[in-house]
């Protein structure tokens, strides 16, 4: 059945589609794995939106996932903000990338547990727009895959990036007082500007690392650590 255009199944057709009986249909749905369907009398019409999340369920179970982890999963993707949301915030040059649960499970394999889902979507790198996800930046998604798959744990990263976050928040701050203080209060002006703030927090930063890499350089040099010793008969 069409319903505004759409295409819609009844029960035993959505089993079939999906690949599965109607009772484990049925035990998914009492599961809260599936929206409820539309109804119609005593039928049940079901749509694409819940075809697409019964192979979303079968990819992540595919994956090692159990269902009771998926079905958390689902809640901490359905109390996420939607995308339209977070469209009316500025994303400057970022591309967005938008995934499948399952493309988001890839990118993190065995990481995306609820609570890291809750605080990706709580820090706003992530939003919801009907069964996909969108990252808000491409660069900063490749990032964090690159460092999870250098072995850190994917909930220590979300918690640097909250760090990061708020020391950028700052630094934006800081240079948009300065130029306001200096008569530049034109957002245009200040846009024109940015590159030059982003320049200098770039090359402070690579400074900043080279710092670190050289102290802890010296620190890890043979002898650093050691007791001096002293030749016989002479004080040290």
């Amino acid at each position: 059945m069409a319903n505004d255009g759409k295409r819609e199944y009844r029960t035993a057709e959505l089993a079939a589609e999906a690949g599965i009986t109607v009772r484990t249909l049925r035990f998914y749905r009492e599961r809260g794995l599936l929206p409820a369907p539309r109804r119609e009398g005593r039928i049940a019409w079901y749509d694409e939106r819940h075809l697409a999340r019964l192979r979303t369920v079968a990819a992540l179970l595919d994956r090692g996932h159990t269902l009771g982890g998926i079905a958390e999963l689902i809640a901490a993707f359905e109390g996420g903000r939607d995308v339209g949301e977070l469209l009316g915030t500025p994303w400057s040059e970022e591309t967005t990338v938008r995934l499948t649960p399952e493309e988001l499970a890839d990118h993190f394999a065995g990481e995306v547990t609820p609570e890291n889902l809750a605080a990706a979507l709580d820090i706003g790198y992530l939003a919801v727009d009907g069964e996909e996800i969108v990252h808000i930046s491409s660069r900063l998604l490749d990032a964090a895959t690159a460092l999870v798959r250098a072995g850190i744990p994917l909930s220590a990263v979300l918690t640097a990036a909250r760090e990061v976050r708020a020391h950028t928040d700052a630094l934006a701050g800081m240079f948009t007082r300065l130029a306001r203080e200096h008569g530049v209060a034109d957002e245009g002006e200040l846009t024109r500007l940015r590159p030059q703030a982003r320049t200098v927090v770039d090359a402070e930063f690579a400074l900043a690392m080279d710092r670190r890499l050289r102290e802890a350089g010296a620190h890890d040099a043979p002898g650093s650590g050691d007791t001096p010793t002293c030749a016989p008969h002479k004080p040290c």
